[in-house]
């Protein structure tokens, strides 16, 4: 697990003496492959010391902390980067250098005795990248995600087009959004516990109702309407997201939760690669019209709530 934050913050402080587009390209590459092992390590470091129970509310906790991310790189990150772009590298590997130090000193470097034997048993990654489970909730993951991020990579320009804010009142509304999303993600954990042998329809009912929203997007013409629909549609997609990614610890043996979760997450990584991309290409189609961005993302959640459904569980 140490590799990974090592890695980060190593190719984080190189990024700031980049002098190349090709460099600055190689180098984010680099740095991705030590960030890709984060879910998965984290995953199991889960699985190996929390009782079940507990194990979807601290998955819930540390994804919140992507929220606590995104309000720091607004706050600080933009007044770095307007100082000196480079500033802002060299805060970003600072902060993977002290969690690297954190993961050093505090994460338990030996597995629980009564975990040895389980840990310890070999699964083939065939095995776990041809389970059922796994390849439903790696296709829910993506959809989840290009949801996810479609709604956030158009959203800044949806606002400031319909309602012609300017910049910093954009900038505002998305950052009480930001803060708001880091608590979805813990309330979305208790209630997934509270859920519990529930997930299905606890996921398929916040499908229905972000459908219900994004709809409700396109047609409102109502500022005050719009920002209660998007902040009301962050909970449910932070919900629908945390549902899927720590759903594996309910349903999958313990010795393959950090491959299976890497696999859901690659989903998840697939789905926030298409959306930019594929939505920028319809609004374009679309003369401009932000209204096919957020029908087609209606039309997703609830396919991506009707895969949900197909999860097999012990109950089915």
């Amino acid at each position: 697990m140490k590799e990974k934050p090592n890695l980060i913050t190593l190719f984080s402080f190189a990024f700031s003496f980049g002098a190349s587009l090709l460099v600055f390209v190689l180098i984010r590459f680099l740095a991705g492959i030590g960030h890709a092992g984060y879910p998965p390590s984290c995953s199991k470091g889960i699985a190996v010391n929390f009782t079940k129970e507990k194990r979807t509310f601290i998955q819930s906790l540390i994804l919140s902390t992507n929220g606590i991310g995104g309000i720091l790189a607004f706050v600080v990150g933009a007044r770095l980067i307007d100082i000196n772009w480079q500033y802002g590298y060299y805060a970003l590997g600072a902060f993977f250098a002290i969690s690297l130090l954190l993961v050093i000193f505090f994460v338990p470097k030996d597995i629980p005795v009564e975990k040895v034997n389980v840990a310890s048993k070999k699964i083939s990654f065939k095995s776990v990248i041809s389970n059922r489970n796994v390849i439903i909730l790696f296709i829910a993951m993506m959809i989840a995600n290009i949801a996810f991020y479609g709604n956030m990579s158009w959203m800044p320009s949806f606002l400031k087009v319909k309602f012609s804010l300017s910049i910093s009142t954009v900038g505002t509304i998305l950052a009480v959004n930001a803060i708001g999303g880091a608590l979805a993600s813990l309330f979305a954990g208790v209630l997934l516990t509270k859920f519990n042998g529930k997930e299905k329809l606890l996921l398929i009912v916040c499908s229905i109702l972000s459908s219900v929203l994004f709809l409700g997007l396109v047609i409102s013409d109502s500022l005050a309407l719009s920002i209660v629909f998007l902040y009301v549609l962050t909970f449910l997609l932070t919900t629908i997201f945390v549902g899927i990614f720590s759903w594996p610890h309910k349903i999958l043996p313990e010795k393959v939760i950090g491959s299976s979760i890497g696999i859901v997450n690659t989903g998840g990584t697939l789905g926030g690669f298409i959306a930019p991309i594929s939505f920028g290409a319809l609004i374009s189609l679309a003369g401009g019209s932000f209204s096919i961005v957020f029908i087609s993302l209606a039309i997703a959640i609830v396919v991506c709530g009707l895969i949900t459904l197909t999860v097999k569980t012990e109950n089915n």
